[in-house]
């Protein structure tokens, strides 16, 4: 089976993935009244494991809803000791370079990863470790918040596989890295 590091994530049209505050709420902007996931379970139907950094893994358990994964999740993380009770059975923790977390997830068979998080793409981003990206624009522009890119030590190209618009205004552009 072919390794494969995926990113699926949505942003403002000025690219960002969190507001100022660092708010989501603006990701439910447009209506959306048959609740289309535009194309995320498809998506996570072909990965085996999550990938997420610290502050994700903090969102996501801050949010007012039951744990919303059905694969494994896997949370870098340098500052958090240990994952909390209330997830202990749904979540590993995973601490490392990235080369040596991969090695770590990879061995317990799961090869088609999710990377989810600002920091956490950045990071696989940086190293060269994103093999396609899926990335959803909101017709948002918000000024400022958390960036999804950064600065990279080399270019990186990327082949554009397919494009979709969905509710009349969302766009959803899928890349594959061209190496």
């Amino acid at each position: 089976m072919n390794k494969k590091n995926s990113v699926f994530i949505a942003t403002s049209l000025d690219g960002y993935i969190a507001d100022k505050n660092g708010g989501l709420d603006w990701l439910h902007s447009i209506p959306n009244p048959d609740n289309n996931d535009m194309g995320y379970v498809e998506f996570t139907n072909g990965i085996d494991a999550l990938v997420m950094g610290r502050t994700t893994f903090e969102t996501v358990i801050g949010f007012d809803v039951p744990w919303p994964y059905t694969k494994p999740v896997f949370v870098l993380s340098n500052k958090l000791q240990e994952i909390p009770d209330s997830h202990k059975d749904k979540v590993l923790l995973v601490k490392g370079t990235l080369t040596e977390i991969l090695a770590q997830i990879h061995e317990k068979g799961y090869q088609r990863l999710y990377i989810d998080g600002g920091t956490t793409i950045r990071n696989f981003l940086k190293a060269d470790l994103i093999d396609e990206m899926i990335l959803t624009t909101i017709p948002v522009l918000l000024g400022g918040g958390a960036s999804l890119f950064g600065e990279l030590p080399n270019q990186m190209k990327f082949e554009l596989i397919g494009t979709k618009t969905f509710l009349n205004q969302v766009s959803q552009r899928h890349y594959k890295r061209k190496k």
